[in-house]
Parts: C-alpha cells; structure tokens; sequence
C-alpha cells in the first residue's frame, strides 16, 4: 500500500500538474485563434482536465485495494501502477477532446466539489451507522444468552465462570455466572458526576474571569496553559491519581475519623475533573466572546454591573454553547479508562460511598476483551452489551442536551 501510494503521489501528482496547464493552455489558445469568447475561464479548463484525470485513476486504486485486502483477488503491483497511469492518461485525453467554447467546465467543477462535500459528509454518518450496526448484531448475541431485563436491574457482576462454556469446558458444577450491570453503571456516574463537579464551576468560572476580567496579557499566559491540561496523556494522570492523590485522599479520610480504600472512586473522579477542565472553559469562554459587544454595552449602560451583566445578559446568551462544552466534558469523561484503572480498580461495586473502590462501563468493557478467553463466550459478549447500553444512554443525553440548547437558543437568540 506504501509503494502504491509512493507511485501514485509521483506519477499521477505531476500528472495532474500537466493537465492542469494543457487544459489551460488549450482553452486559451482557442480562445486566440476562434476569436470566441469560452464559457467559463482558463483555469476551469485545466481543473476541469485534473478532475477527469485524476478521480478516475483514483477510484481504480481504491478498487484494486480493496479486493487485495479482501483477499478478493491480490493485484499484482506493477499492474496496479500501470492501470493507474494508463487510467489517467485516458481521462487527460478525454479531457483535451471535450474542451470547446461550449463546455461549461464551471459548472462541470462547481457540480463535482458539491459531490465531494455530500460524500465527506456521508462518510461520517455512515461510519456512524457502522459502529452502530456492529455493536448491535454483537450485543444481540449476547442478549440471547442474558435476560436484556436481568441485566440492566441485577445489581451483581461476575462472569468469572462464564469462559468455561464458551472454552468448551463443563461448567455445570461451576457457580452461574452474573451479569447485573447496576454496579459498573452506578460506578461511571458516581465518577463522571465527581468529574463534573470538579470541571464545570472550576471551568466555567475560569472562562468568565478570561473573557470579562482579564487583561489581554493575563488571558494571553491563562488560556494556554489550561488548555495544555487537554494535552496530557491520559496515563500520565492516572500517575498521578494512584501516587499522589489517592494517599492524599486517604489521610484527609483518616483524619476526619473515615475509611477510604486506596483504589477509591474520590480520586480519578477529581483528575478525571482536572483533565477535561480545558473542554468546559476554553468553549465556554470562545462563546462568551461571540457574543455581541451591544449586550453587553446595553446593559452596562441601564445601570447594571459587570457581575450583574455576565449573570443576567451574557451566561443566559451563552447558555447554548456552555450546555454543549458540558456535553463534550461528560463525554469525554464517560469514555476514559486508564485513569480509573490505575486509580479506582476493576472491582464493580455497588456503593454511594466515594471513597470505596469501583469500576467504570469502559474498563470492564476492556477487561472483557483482552485475555485469553474465547471470543464467543459470555465475558467476551458482555462487552458489546455493556457498550450497546452505554451508546443508548449517550443517545438520551444527546436528546436531553439538544432539547435545552434548542429552549435557549430560541429564547435569547
């Protein structure tokens, strides 16, 4: 694939370049010798030659990939190149033939660039639609082995056992397997609400300071190091949750008379809050400062304060985009996993203390499907049920946020 796309950036590249300056060359040279005026300009004429060029050998070379990784039919390489070359040289000659004062080459390029914008659009929803489609098939199999009701109530989870069918193995002396999902659930929440109420009033106060109090220079030096919080590897705060502010949070628990488990929830919930922090206040303070400067001059000038301006004009304005920062934050905070793996465990539990250890959907679902245990079993199925939960409940967040920012929107817009 390498050589193929080495070949093709130094043969058809060039090649391009040539019948972009053929096709000019020619549509001005028979705009000379007809005394004709063409329909659209000279350069239309040479992209019209580059597109008839280049997207034909394109769509060949991605045929040709796809049956060789399909193991469909392996192309041999130099027919690869050669297809390509010969491809494109026929669309430049094709190009050349239709070039005359009557082809609209505009509307010709304008038609193609609109094809290509529905097909990069399409590309998203469909992989959408994909990732959908495969979580679905996969949960469905496990749910024809789980009761689907069993297993978003029951409240205990332990598949430990449930490989040995799927190895082959007599599992009828063995204890049933649970899959109660109540526990691993109740664990995300507990953590990602920790996250948020970490990241939320820490963020959104850090963006009203940026964009209403500080000076040009003071936000110049603030917003940049927040935003390097967004740059740091995930494992590097999960260092820092397990070493540092995990026995800080187990001396501050012993001080005041309570007991806290080492791989406690408190602590990846907190560097979980830290991390996505960046999310919540860089958004936030991008659209407090989209925001007309009228409103803000209006209120200021009918007697209001600064205070009394950001809390009554501009945060209801700027509700809509804060709502979405959130939005991003909890996702963002839902999917992490290292984090809560190195400072919280693996052990679901089903707990309103903060301070005793759980688990989260994300690492039991990578737990599941790393190991040696057959693809086909239980464990390795609850995965996708696991995900095909996490994705409905996303779902109905999505639904619930797009509902309050469409209230705002219409409100104060």
């Amino acid at each position: 694939m390498l050589k193929v796309l080495l070949y093709f950036l130094i043969g058809v590249l060039p090649l391009c370049y040539a019948a972009f300056y053929i096709g000019r060359k020619k549509a001005r040279t028979g705009e000379l010798e007809s005394g004709e005026r063409f329909h659209s300009r000279p350069a239309h004429y040479g992209w019209y030659s580059v597109i008839w060029m280049a997207v034909p050998s394109l769509a060949v070379s991605f045929i040709f990939t796809i049956l060789g990784s399909s193991k469909i039919f392996k192309v041999p390489f130099t027919m690869h190149i050669t297809t390509i070359l010969l491809v494109a040289a026929l669309g430049l000659w094709y190009a050349q033939k239709k070039i005359t004062h009557n082809l609209r080459a505009r509307n010709f390029i304008e038609k193609t660039i609109k094809v290509m914008l529905i097909t990069a659009s399409l590309v998203s929803i469909l992989t959408t639609i994909g990732i959908v489609f495969s979580i679905l098939f996969e949960s469905m199999k496990f749910f024809s082995q789980v009761n689907f009701f069993s297993f978003i109530t029951g409240t205990e989870w332990d598949p430990d056992t449930a490989f040995l069918e799927g190895a082959g193995r007599d599992a009828s002396n063995a204890a049933q397997a649970q899959f109660g999902s109540v526990p691993i659930f109740a664990g995300t929440f507990m953590i990602t609400t920790i996250a948020l109420l970490v990241a939320v009033p820490v963020g959104l106060f850090s963006a009203i300071f940026m964009s209403e109090y500080a000076s040009n220079r003071i936000r110049g030096w603030v917003k940049p190091i927040l935003e390097i919080l967004a740059g740091i590897p995930t494992v590097v705060y999960g260092f820092f949750a397990a070493i540092t502010v995990s026995p800080l949070v187990v001396k501050l628990a012993e001080s005041v008379g309570l007991q806290a488990d080492y791989t406690n929830a408190l602590s990846p919930g907190i560097v979980m809050g830290i991390m996505i922090i960046p999310f919540v206040s860089s958004l936030s303070d991008d659209v407090i400062n989209a925001i007309p400067q009228n409103m803000r001059e209006g209120s200021l000038a009918l007697g209001m304060t600064r205070s009394e301006t950001m809390k009554h004009v501009l945060l209801p304005a700027a509700m809509p985009g804060i709502v979405s920062a959130v939005l991003l934050a909890l996702s963002r905070a839902i999917g992490e996993t290292m984090i809560v793996v190195m400072a919280a465990g693996l052990q679901p539990r089903l707990s309103w203390n903060p301070l005793d250890g759980m688990t989260t959907v994300t690492v039991r679902i990578v737990d599941a499907l790393t190991g040696d245990q057959s693809f086909d079993s239980l464990e390795t199925l609850s995965a996708f049920g696991l995900g095909f939960v996490l994705l409905v409940i996303t779902l109905m967040l999505n639904i619930v946020s797009s509902i309050v920012i469409r209230k705002f929107r219409k409100q104060y817009v």
